[in-house]
C-alpha cells in the first residue's frame, strides 16, 4: 500500500467514525424518548399503561422490595431506586394546552417533583422543598410557544418540549410513616388548565 493509499484509507475511516458519532449523538436522545415513553405509557410499574397527563404512584410492594416486580413490569420502576422515598411518575403531552400540578402541604417534609425534557434527557425544573418550599400550591406547566394567561398568583414552569417526563418523590421516615406518605402522594395531582378555568 502506497503512502497516498494509506492516507485515503485513513481519511475514509475518519469520515466513517465522525459520521457514526454524529448519528449516535443525534439519535440517542430520540431512543431515550422512545424507551421512557414506552416504559410509562405501555408497561407502567407492571400494572398496565399509565395514561397521558396522569400521575401514577409506585405500588407499595415495589417500595418494600423494588427488585421483585412482575415479569411484565418496566425497568423504569427500578431507575434510581432508593428505600427512603416513595415515587410517582407520569408523561405529559402539552400540545393541547398547559397542565396544572397541585401539591399538598408537606409540613416541612422533603419532597421533589422533577421535570425532564426526554428528548435531551435533561431536567429543566423542580418543585419541592429545596426550590419552592413545602406549602400547598398549584404550578402551571406550559409547552413551548404557549401565550395564554397564567392564573393570578400561580408560578409558571415553561417546558422546552411538549413531551415532559415527570417524577415525584416524597420522603418516608419509617415503615409506620408509609400510609401517611401515600395519603400525601394521592394529593399530588394533574389537571388541564382549561378544566380549572371552567370550574371557577
Amino acid at each position: 500500500m502506497t503512502h497516498m493509499e494509506y492516507n485515503e484509507h485513513l481519511l475514509i475511516f475518519g469520515g466513517v467514525c465522525a459520521a457514526a458519532w454524529f448519528l449516535f449523538t443525534y439519535f440517542w436522545p430520540l431512543m431515550l424518548l422512545y424507551v421512557y415513553k414506552r416504559a410509562i405509557l405501555v408497561k407502567g410499574f407492571g400494572e398496565g399503561p399509565i395514561p397521558i397527563n396522569t400521575l401514577y404512584m409506585q405500588p407499595q410492594t415495589f417500595f418494600a422490595d423494588p427488585f421483585l416486580m412482575p415479569a411484565s413490569g418496566s425497568n423504569l420502576a427500578t431507575t434510581g431506586v432508593n428505600r427512603d422515598t416513595l415515587m410517582t411518575i407520569g408523561w405529559l403531552d402539552l400540545r393541547q394546552g398547559p397542565q396544572i400540578l397541585h401539591v399538598p402541604d408537606m409540613a416541612g417534609r422533603y419532597y421533589s417533583v422533577q421535570f425532564t425534557d426526554p428528548s435531551k434527557n435533561t431536567n429543566f425544573a423542580y418543585v419541592g422543598k429545596r426550590t419552592t418550599g413545602t406549602g400547598a400550591g398549584d404550578h402551571l406547566i406550559s409547552g413551548p410557544g404557549w401565550k395564554g394567561a397564567v392564573p393570578q398568583g400561580m408560578p409558571q414552569i415553561s417546558s422546552p418540549n411538549n413531551s415532559v417526563l415527570i417524577i415525584g418523590r416524597v420522603l418516608v421516615y419509617s415503615d409506620s410513616d408509609l400510609s401517611i406518605v401515600y395519603g400525601l402522594m394521592k394529593q399530588i395531582q394533574l389537571k388541564p388548565l382549561n378544566d380549572s378555568i371552567q370550574q371557577k
